[in-house]
């Protein structure tokens, strides 16, 4: 079976401010955010991407997803590069993160059709795929509440389901449940087990142990911007706990236990 995407040896470096070095006690200017990364994920996968915050988790998906480009490397989604043809990438991908900003004078009900007709969705399809969507999720009875008058939560709940607004086969989810109270998570979590039952391909990144021991087949073990171990799930773990096993593999990178 060929991965649906293919990602080879990505590297990103950020130049810091002087302020930043300061508040981050870095004494060089640069700072590689995702060191030469690579790994595999399959049809029909939810691939976990485990790590603490500030491993580099984020600026992999958003280099996967086109939004930022990579210095060195490339990945491949259904054979197309994201370097040489990023709008195909896009066409098939859906992206959410946690740090998206809806604008706060507009509705769920707008800000649906706003994405539906950017996506190219047809006409026809745009009203009952929005009230499938809403229904899901609670969001029909705030479609005209502004975003502003919304709760984080719902917030939430309503960038989700913009980022499928297209009903793509390949779906990014950066912390898909960060911030979200349990009753939030769990229909978020729930939501993903049913979009693989339907064939979808998603990749979450967290540092949430539960969640991928519930949810993942695989996983990929960032620290520091480098990929220190990937593979089913079962077969890293060998019979020990997720977090049992990432503190082990932490303090053989790191040397110490944070």
């Amino acid at each position: 079976m060929e991965p649906i995407l293919s990602v080879n040896q990505i590297k990103k470096t950020f130049r810091l401010s002087r302020k930043q070095q300061a508040i981050q006690k870095i004494a060089q200017p640069e700072i590689v955010a995702v060191n030469h990364l690579s790994f595999q994920v399959y049809p029909g996968q939810i691939y976990g991407l485990l790590g603490p915050n500030g491993a580099g988790k984020t600026t992999a998906l958003r280099i996967i997803s086109t939004l930022i480009k990579a210095d060195e490397g490339d990945a491949m989604l259904l054979g197309h590069s994201i370097k040489s043809d990023p709008e195909f990438v896009r066409r098939h991908i859906g992206f959410l993160t946690s740090e998206l900003r809806l604008e706060d004078f507009f509705t769920p009900n707008y800000l649906f059709d706003f994405f539906a007709r950017l996506h190219d969705v047809p006409e026809s399809m745009i009203e009952p795929r929005k009230k499938e969507m809403f229904a899901k999720f609670g969001i029909d009875a705030f479609a005209e509440v502004k975003v502003a008058n919304l709760s984080t939560g719902m917030k939430q709940k309503v960038s989700l389901v913009i980022s499928l607004v297209h009903d793509p086969d390949f779906i990014v989810f950066d912390e898909p449940t960060n911030g979200l109270d349990v009753l939030t998570a769990k229909i978020v979590t729930d939501f993903l087990l049913d979009l693989q039952k339907k064939g979808k391909t998603i990749i979450i990144s967290t540092h949430i142990f539960s969640l991928v021991e519930k949810i993942c087949s695989h996983v990929g073990i960032i620290i520091n911007g480098k990929m220190i171990i990937d593979g089913e799930l079962a077969s890293i773990c060998d019979g020990v706990s997720l977090e049992e096993r990432f503190f082990t593999l932490y303090q053989q990178e790191v040397g110490e236990v944070a």
